[in-house]
């Protein structure tokens, strides 16, 4: 049915599936400000964390612990290509930086290390509405 090259897989966007959304130097993003909705109470983004708020994007599915058995799972599953975005703010946490965050830049590289352990091949967008706040709140 598929050529033998054709790359199956599946994809993924940082800010809905990594978690750990202030770990090793990660500053917030803009998703990391979105609020949940709810019947009673409308989504929101806020300037600051409220405790008596949800937001999805801290916990996510928690890839970035879980990472290595996420992608056996996919292995598992036959995916020859994995679509993932880097989380802006996990490498620039301002978006203002110099230099990267280097533990952010470790992270992506052991994604792409198991990935090639599997026989996967990931291909990797820049942004997927993954704006460091501080940047997105600039005039």
């Amino acid at each position: 049915m598929f050529q033998k090259d054709f790359l199956w897989g599946g994809a993924v966007a940082a800010n809905q599936f990594e978690g750990a959304w202030d770990a090793d130097g990660k500053g917030p993003s803009v998703p990391d400000l979105c609020t949940n909705g709810t019947r009673d109470r409308s989504k929101l983004i806020t300037q600051q964390i409220r405790p008596d708020y949800l937001y999805p994007s801290h916990q996510a599915s928690d890839f970035y612990h879980h990472y290595k058995e996420d992608i056996a799972l996919l292995a598992e599953m036959g995916f020859k290509c994995f679509r993932l975005s880097i989380a802006w703010s996990r490498i620039f946490p301002t978006g203002l930086e110099e230099t990267p965050n280097e533990k952010g830049l470790e992270f992506y590289d052991k994604i792409f290390e198991e990935c090639k352990a599997h026989g996967i091949e990931p291909l990797v967008t820049i942004s997927h509405y993954e704006m460091p706040y501080q940047l997105a709140c600039r005039n």
